[in-house]
């Protein structure tokens, strides 16, 4: 597993294909705030949740300046069955071979129904806009995490 990252820290920069196959990088948001979220697959009821309370409240995030980036394992194809089925407004980029999710510590081993698997760890980062890592959160919940955020940033 990579090392963890934290608050100070470089945001490792990266360029992956959204749900239309368009490459979607990092360094293209620089001079903005963004939140990048890691979450393990598009289309199950966590996942939906918490894409669905970042599109609920991405017009105050957008307005106090942060663009918003999911990241997930799948494939495009099912990143916009995903978006068209929920009427996501986030982008959702691919990451098939993980190399993005594990430069941010998001993939290894984790506590699930009581055992250690490997697999995506839900992190969520707050990237400012000089690329360095504001806020680095691991292991977070999906119901009720893009309220703390917000309420953590002062939006």
């Amino acid at each position: 597993m990579s090392e963890r990252l934290k608050p100070g820290d470089t945001a490792p920069a990266f360029t992956l294909p959204d749900a239309d196959g368009n490459d979607v990088s990092l360094a293209d948001h620089k001079g903005r705030k963004v939140i990048v979220y890691f979450y393990p697959a598009a289309l199950t009821p966590g996942c939906t949740k918490q894409a669905c309370d970042f599109t609920d409240n991405l017009d105050l995030l957008a307005g106090a300046g942060y663009d918003v980036i999911g990241v997930s394992p799948d494939k495009p194809e099912k990143l916009a069955k995903f978006r068209e089925q929920e009427n996501l407004k986030v982008t959702l980029v691919s990451d098939p071979s993980k190399a993005v999710l594990e430069t941010y510590g998001a993939f290894g081993e984790k506590q699930m129904y009581g055992k250690t698997v490997t697999g995506v760890i839900r992190s969520t980062f707050v990237v400012d806009e000089e690329g360095k890592i504001e806020q680095a959160l691991y292991n977070v919940r999906a119901t009720g995490h893009v309220a703390k955020i917000i309420k953590d940033l002062g939006i």
